[in-house]
């Protein structure tokens, strides 16, 4: 259906149905013919077509069992008052060509409505549109001063050149990443003491670094991640470990997961005996000469040779005087005791054990979240005993709670030993 929208402001809407086959042109010759002077010379269709205020009528008919039934319809561009009568006369209508017929208004549609519902419609859209555009020419501005401002943040670190942030070398932590983009994306958090290896090939630049600073080596969650962990403990003085989700890339962390991922660091040492690997340099605090082994079976082995010579001494020399014995193994207290019992309940389980003042069990809990867990509530935690390492986090927090003593399996990294707190390993305690 043709609507001419510059004259039309009403459209006409009627049911036709009549009692015999006839087609459009005997439908409109009855409109035109039965309405003729009816209305008179001022409502006249010819001449409202023909100056153009009423528009094509347009008819849709069909047959079906010698029947015919259609829609009529006809553009308006009178008033309302014209309009309604204009269609009023078109139900006067009772014969098309030689049948009998019938027509009924359906309805008196404003058209400027519809247009105006449609305007509507569209200008949400096209409104829709432009805010989206809006936003993301103001996001791209803001990036684009961000990063800007980051570019002039990075420096170049050490005779390679490397990406870092401006506090590298004021700073007594810095992280290692992997790249100048990892780099960038911890600027864009505010995390400025960081520095990029570039590659495997762990640079000279961080090796020193990681001999003087505590280090935090940041990595991606996935394979090329853990080959940069390997070799950076194999040649640096590495102090923990932090990783990225699994399969994603620390460039592309949002704040709340570059967080996440440093709070849950692990121990160097810790992640070395996980991924059963071996570390590079001593690392500062460690105590050497834990795993020797014990030369009193050697005493021993010697002592029963003395024995043998002083049964047969010989005949022109006098006997051989009997070694002192070694010296006897320092009694546990029954406080280490307690403690060894409850180190040797957790061996395998990586959980914690918070003890009070009597020794009594207060709290049992995995070794990632004990340092939470002391934090949250430590009231009347007396000792903390763990199936893990000893790590500088955790002295500091029993420092801190006023916990006297610290039992584990063995020391990791410390920078600081504490003087008020009681440090126990599994190798003390046998």
């Amino acid at each position: 259906m043709d609507i001419d929208p510059s004259t039309t402001k009403y459209l006409i809407s009627a049911r036709l149905s009549t009692d015999g086959i006839v087609e459009k042109p005997d439908i409109v010759g009855a409109i035109f013919g039965q309405t003729e002077g009816l209305l008179g010379d001022e409502l006249d269709l010819r001449d409202l077509q023909k100056s153009g205020r009423i528009g094509r009528i347009e008819v849709e008919v069909s047959s079906t069992k010698g029947k015919s039934e259609g829609l009529v319809y006809v553009p308006s561009s009178l008033d309302q008052v014209e309009t309604a009568i204009l269609a009023s006369a078109l139900e006067t209508i009772d014969r098309v060509g030689p049948c009998k017929a019938r027509i009924n208004i359906d309805k008196i549609e404003d058209v400027r409505v519809s247009k105006r519902n449609k305007i509507i419609e569209r200008a949400k859209i096209l409104l829709n549109e432009l805010m989206k555009a809006s936003k993301t020419s103001g996001g791209d501005l803001t990036d684009s001063v961000r990063q800007s401002f980051q570019m002039e943040e990075v420096v170049h670190f050490g005779k390679e050149r490397l990406p870092a942030g401006p506090n590298i070398q004021d700073s007594d932590a810095i992280i290692v990443v992997e790249g100048r983009s990892d780099v960038l994306n911890l600027l864009k958090y505010g995390i400025k003491n960081t520095i990029a290896v570039e590659g495997t090939n762990v640079p000279q630049t961080i090796i020193d670094l990681a001999r003087e600073k505590v280090v935090t080596a940041f990595v991606d969650g996935d394979r090329g991640g853990e080959l940069i962990i390997r070799e950076l403990l194999q040649v640096a003085e590495i102090d923990f470990i932090a990783r990225a989700p699994t399969a994603q890339e620390v460039e592309e962390l949002t704040q709340k997961q570059i967080v996440k991922c440093l709070r849950n660091k692990v121990p160097a040492d810790q992640f070395a005996e996980m991924l059963n690997i071996g570390t590079g340099a001593p690392r500062n605090g460690e105590k050497q000469g834990r795993s020797e082994e014990p030369r009193g079976g050697d005493r021993g082995d010697r002592g029963r040779r003395e024995d043998d010579r002083r049964r047969e001494p010989r005949r022109h020399e006098a006997p051989t005087p009997m070694p002192p014995p070694p010296p006897p193994a320092p009694k546990l207290s029954p406080e280490q005791s307690r403690y060894k019992g409850v180190l040797e309940d957790l061996n395998n389980t990586s959980k914690a054990k918070l003890l009070n003042e009597a020794g009594n069990v207060l709290k049992e809990v995995h070794v990632s979240k004990l340092a939470d867990t002391l934090k949250e509530g430590s009231e009347g935690v007396k000792a903390v005993v763990l199936d893990g390492i000893i790590t500088q986090r955790v002295l500091d927090l029993a420092v801190e709670k006023n916990i006297t003593s610290v039992v584990g399996v063995k020391l990791g990294n410390i920078a600081k030993l504490p003087t008020n707190v009681e440090i126990l390993t599994k190798d003390d305690l046998s």
